[in-house]
């Protein structure tokens, strides 16, 4: 479950990390007056302007039809509110977006942090996520932060520094340590930074986020650690220990069919494919979809109905699929072990029958428990549903299909 960058701050917040505040609003009139209360708590003229959409790139985005950025500075109340009028409402296209881009409909106005002091101010980049290769949590970080930081990755992969954590130890204080001195760090704004680090590690573990992203991780002046971004997304399968956090899930932002899925319990991503594919089994579900592109098609989905499949599941799983008008068939991928092949059969007949308006040809491989039985209750059916027990006999009608 993805965040906007408001929400992630006021988590973080309760961890004791330092974060460039701000206040979020919803109208150009409430920005105008987040400006002049920023402006009462910093005595600082100038405040930022940041779109909230889930996506990246957000500096570097327009606002489609105009030239206005997703992230903007303002030195007076009515600048801000212009700026806040041109982008509420408006689509934002960033790098990952999409040229589709994200409707912004609500805006972040955050006090400036590169004010004027003793010292000259550093952007850096610093990210915690799994490394599934090793088990372990991994700090990835570079002294060269802000926008370009996919250029550095890309063009300087040296100055990324990675720092592993095993998840039963937790992160060492000889390790925040070392991150702060990669980084170039002395004095005050080493010791904040090593406290930062450690902050942060620690609400990465307590949130169960899946990611955690702050660039940029900023030295302000006086020697202040702060984070001025941040991204973070929470594992879904960790939900049930944060009831409090599923409010924060902003479907809007996500894609309409995921989230009826997500009702179901269906494990769905939609794809620029053309044929629609229902499996149990995420591992079986990536050798569908490879199978499917061996026979000339492209998946139009990852769709894994788990092992309890039934008739409720299967015909969700038809209704998902074939929202997508891409679709030019539709191929059932199920193994029989927990679930018995001929009750995923029957299901998929019902399913059929209820719907009544499948204009796609469906493909049904079953194999394990049973599968004779569903392959004959399938043949039998009368509907327009072709079965098969071999995956060579499945994408071979795959192929037909899409031929």
């Amino acid at each position: 479950m993805n965040l906007h960058e408001y929400q992630a701050k006021e988590l973080l917040k309760k961890y004791n990390v330092p974060v460039q505040e701000g206040i979020p609003v919803d109208t150009p009139e409430k920005a105008e007056e987040a400006y002049k209360q920023l402006k009462v708590q910093t005595g600082n003229n100038f405040a930022v302007v940041k779109a909230q959409i889930h996506a990246g790139g957000r500096g570097k985005g327009k606002i489609i039809g105009t030239e206005q950025r997703g992230v903007a500075v303002g030195k007076s109340a009515e600048e801000i509110k212009n700026i806040a009028g041109n982008i509420i409402g408006g689509t934002l296209v960033t790098l990952q977006t999409g040229p589709a881009g994200k409707l912004v409909s609500k805006i972040l106005v955050a006090q400036d942090v590169y004010y004027a002091g003793p010292n000259p101010t550093k952007e850096f980049y610093l990210s915690i996520l799994l490394d599934r290769t090793k088990g372990q949590n991994v700090i990835m970080y570079s002294t060269e932060g802000g926008m370009n930081i996919e250029d550095v990755a890309h063009d300087t992969p040296e100055k990324i520094f990675k720092e592993w954590v095993h998840p039963g130890g937790g992160l060492q204080g000889f390790q925040a340590r070392k991150i702060a001195f990669n980084l170039g760090l002395t004095g005050e704004a080493f010791k904040n930074c090593v406290k930062f680090v450690t902050n942060l590690y620690n609400a990465y573990v307590g949130l169960d986020c899946a990611m955690l992203e702050i660039n940029p991780l900023f030295k302000t002046s006086d020697d202040k650690i702060i984070a001025v971004d941040c991204k973070m997304n929470l594992d879904d399968n960790a939900m049930m220990r944060h009831p409090d956090l599923e409010a924060l899930r902003d479907i809007s932002e996500e894609d309409p069919t995921e989230v009826e899925a997500h009702k179901y319990n269906l494990n769905f991503v939609k794809l620029d494919g053309n044929v629609g594919c229902m499996v149990n089994g995420a591992g079986l579900a990536m050798a569908t979809m490879d199978m499917i592109k061996l026979s000339g098609g492209e998946p139009a989905n990852f769709l894994d109905v788990g092992g309890t499949a039934n008739a409720q599941t299967v015909e969700a799983g038809f209704k998902i699929i074939l929202k997508d008008t891409n679709v030019k068939a539709i191929l059932i991928n199920i193994f029989g072990g927990i679930v018995r092949c001929d009750r995923v059969a029957q299901g998929v007949i019902d399913a059929y029958n209820k719907m009544g308006n499948i204009h796609v040809p469906i493909i049904v491989r079953l194999q394990g428990t049973n599968a004779e039985e569903a392959k004959k209750l399938i043949d039998e059916s009368g509907l327009q549903v072709q079965s098969a027990i071999l995956l060579s006999e499945a994408a071979a009608l795959v192929k037909k299909a899409v031929a």
